[in-house]
């Protein structure tokens, strides 16, 4: 399975800003506190999803699904990147590598699925809100959560594999932040374009076909939104898409200019920079913008103090 790698018995060593070690404080200080906020934004939304009977529809549903997932994906990276922002020895084992790589990947693809599903439910709610409860049942929002789990944990072994096959020839300084696949195919010392082309396609099928479907439904959506008459209907229903659609132009954003395109390509300094936006910025503001801008979380809020 791991070809000529000469690695596996050893380390990686995570080089980061280890060239201008006085950024370390401050990356420290700001990966910190957006970890610290993910850690408490994202585990009230599950909670109070979970706990207010008037949040147990489809929206909230898949929203603590996107909690849930930012929790897990931030947690795989951010303990070992504090860690290694403080110590003089930026190593990280190969299990703990190999670990970073696969669920980094897997969170990142089911994420992509999981946005566009959200933006399903949110056409369902604007274009078909007489059948709203009966198109997303219990049962469909169940199986279209399961779909993009699965789809994500599944299709992103072939890619880590694929990855950790390459040959480094007892290379193994990662000029990254943490383990992840640009980062670990520009480590070999072979021939890589079946693999940028393979992590192409991959994105291509993950990014662009799922931005596709939220960019058409959207566009039925506008279209059901003019229609309605009142003005205050209208504002409501673009108050329940704004939110949404905030959060997919920040994670496609970044996450098609990291993986649409080949490692080749990069610029490191700028490679390492989106990484930590995506990782820890975006799964800071996810909470922060579905809150802000919803009444019914801030009622939930409300009686949820209330009662406790």
């Amino acid at each position: 399975m791991w070809g000529d790698n000469q690695s596996h018995e050893g380390e990686f060593i995570l080089l980061g800003v280890a060239d201008r070690p006085h950024l370390e404080m401050l990356l420290f200080g700001l990966v910190l506190i957006c970890y610290t906020m993910t850690l408490l934004g994202n585990t009230t939304i599950m909670v109070v999803s979970r706990l207010d009977p008037h949040l147990h529809t489809p929206m909230y549903f898949f929203l603590s699904n996107l909690s849930f997932l930012d929790l897990c994906f931030t947690t795989s990276l951010g303990p070992q990147m504090l860690v290694n922002f403080w110590r003089r020895s930026k190593t990280i084992s190969y299990g703990a590598c190999v670990a970073q790589l696969y669920i980094s990947l897997a969170l990142g693809s089911t994420e992509c699925i999981l946005l566009a599903v959200m933006a399903c439910d949110r056409y369902a709610a604007v274009c078909h809100p007489l059948r709203y409860t009966t198109i997303m049942s219990h049962a469909v929002c169940f199986k279209m959560a399961a779909f993009a789990w699965i789809s994500g944990l599944s299709t992103s072994v072939v890619e880590s594999v694929m990855t950790l096959r390459l040959p480094r020839c007892g290379e193994n300084r990662i000029d990254n932040f943490f383990c992840e696949v640009p980062a670990l195919i520009e480590l070999a010392c072979v021939d890589t374009s079946f693999n940028e082309a393979l992590l192409v396609a991959s994105s291509a099928v993950f990014l662009i076909v799922p931005l596709g479907l939220i960019m058409v439904s959207y566009c039925y959506i506008v279209v059901a939104v003019l229609r309605i008459r009142s003005a205050e209907s209208r504002q409501k229903a673009f108050n329940t898409c704004a939110s949404h659609l905030i959060v997919v132009s920040l994670f496609y954003g970044t996450a098609t200019f990291s993986y649409v395109q080949p490692p080749s390509n990069y610029s490191r300094d700028q490679g390492k920079m989106v990484s930590l936006f995506y990782t820890f910025v975006v799964t800071m503001l996810n909470p922060l913008i579905y809150t802000l801008r919803n009444k019914e979380v801030h009622k939930a809020l409300r009686r949820l103090m209330k009662k406790t």
